[in-house]
């Protein structure tokens, strides 16, 4: 077994959003940066599939924030790559299409006038019940039962919530239905369907994003090319250890292929999965923190693409299939996302799995898979079978952090014991076991990337020679003497 010794002054663990936007702002400030990605292709959950032509990205993944900077700062990486699409979702189920966000009118007409006044009933109820009495609200469950009433809850979330986390909605953190819908109510989605402009800050109500004409991937890669201009990104490269003493890192030691060598740096970012981080730790830490990294699970996806000699199917961003029934959990026809997404003529559709590694969907054949997918989608009257053309079966591994109550004094626990180690930085939706949003993510690895300039600045000679004072930046404020 050959055993390298490199230096680097950054090193980066993982090659999702956050990683490479750390190392896309530490190259552009003219630091040394080496980035390992264990994937064979960076962009971790953020990537495109490009087969026979087709490309689709793995769930599909729209770009939306309310940040000038983040807005910006993607705006410039792509470089007139984005298009602007409308979002059309709908919600499958009792063998009829509701809009998403909800619309009275067609609820009302879509489920009932009798339905329709229960929802309003349980609503006001709720309503009435939290002016006298101030609930404690844990899970998903008691927050959606606020906020929208019981029959809401039974009719639209709580079937889709537990077909995607494959947990009971009462084990769900309130944590993650706050920061995913947060400022959504019933009143707001009313309103919202009378009034346009009523929901503009709301995530969930955004009527239009921004997206790449050539699949969300293009980002990661995009980030992936300004880095390799003057760094290295290694991919198909697993972290095996995270080498420490007292409360410095040392180094890492990877696994390339057959060849494992030990990388040393000045600082290390993690936006590798925070419980794996913490198992790979060398000393090894104490049992109770293995103990509360092992309990923090990950929700996995599978994702089934079809594709079809048909120029179109929907006119749909997103179809949310709740009903158990039904295997796969949301569709998506990326040809409505941009039209570079299928050769002419021709058009694909794309299925998530939810999933926990190593169950019946994660197991099965991807034969199978595609025969159950194409199967469902002719009884749900969306394609035929002779239209079928080619199928693309991917597994990804720890997709979601899994909210699960208590999940937050588990990484709490792992937060506080990290915080011993200077220059370590966590980063990014895994790497910090949190609900992120792309932009969210993006924005995490550019906050790594400024608390290791900070640092650099600290130890440079520079601001040693200034006695302690305001150290002293080189000419482009960056760390580019180091």
């Amino acid at each position: 077994m050959q055993h390298l010794h490199k230096k680097n002054t950054t090193v980066i663990l993982g090659g999702g959003l956050t990683g490479l936007s750390a190392g896309y702002v530490l190259t552009k400030a003219g630091c040394s940066v080496t980035l390992f990605e264990r994937d064979a292709e960076v962009g971790g959950l953020s990537k495109t599939v490009v087969h026979d032509g087709f490309r689709f990205d793995l769930g599909g993944h729209r770009f939306f924030t309310k940040n000038e900077t983040i807005d910006r700062f993607v705006r410039d990486v792509m470089d007139g790559e984005l298009i602007s699409v409308p979002r059309k979702s709908k919600i499958f189920m009792r063998n009829k299409y509701f809009d998403y966000p909800l619309k009275p009118m067609n609820a009302a007409f879509g489920l009932g006038i009798p339905t329709t006044i229960r929802i309003i009933a349980d609503y006001w109820r709720e309503r009435i019940v939290a002016t006298f009495k101030e609930s404690a609200q844990v899970s998903l469950e008691d927050w959606v039962v606020s906020h929208f009433g019981r029959t809401m809850f039974n009719i639209y979330f709580k079937e889709y919530s537990e077909k995607v986390w494959g947990i009971p909605c009462d084990r769900i953190s309130v944590d993650w239905v706050a920061q995913r819908i947060r400022g959504l109510s019933l009143t707001r989605a009313i309103k919202n369907a009378f009034f346009k402009f009523s929901g503009k800050d709301i995530p969930s109500l955004v009527d239009r994003f921004v997206y790449s004409k050539l699949g969300i991937g293009r980002i990661s890669e995009r980030l992936k090319e300004e880095i390799e201009r003057e760094n290295a990104v290694h991919t198909s490269t697993s972290v095996e250890r995270l080498n420490y003493s007292g409360s410095c890192i040392e180094s890492i030691e990877v696994r390339e292929g057959t060849h494992t060598y030990t990388v040393k740096g000045d600082d290390f970012i993690s936006s590798m999965p925070l419980p794996k981080l913490v198992q790979i730790l060398n000393p090894v830490p104490p049992r109770n923190i293995l103990d509360a990294a092992a309990r923090l699970k990950f929700r996995d996806l599978v994702v089934v693409a079809i594709m079809l000699n048909r120029e179109r199917v929907t006119d749909q961003t997103w179809i949310y299939i709740p009903e158990q029934k039904i295997p796969f959990g949301r569709i998506h026809e990326p040809t409505n996302w941009s039209e570079e997404m299928a050769p002419k003529g021709k058009t694909l559709l794309v299925m998530e799995f939810f999933s926990f590694m190593g169950d019946a969907v994660w197991n099965e054949t991807d034969e199978r898979l595609t025969e159950i997918t194409v199967r469902n989608l002719e009884q749900l009257g969306f394609i035929k079978n002779s239209e079928v053309i080619g199928s693309v079966v991917v597994r990804v591994p720890k997709a979601y952090p899994l909210f699960e109550v208590g999940y937050a004094e588990l990484s709490q626990s792992l937060y506080d014991y990290l915080k011993r180690f200077d220059n370590l930085h966590l980063a990014g939706r895994v790497g910090m076991f949190r609900y992120y949003n792309m932009d969210h993510a993006l924005e995490s690895g550019m906050q790594a990337a400024a608390a290791v300039i900070e640092r650099m600045k600290k130890r440079s000679p520079l601001s040693k020679r200034n006695n302690g004072k305001k150290p002293v930046p080189a000419s482009d404020g960056t760390c580019a003497a180091h």
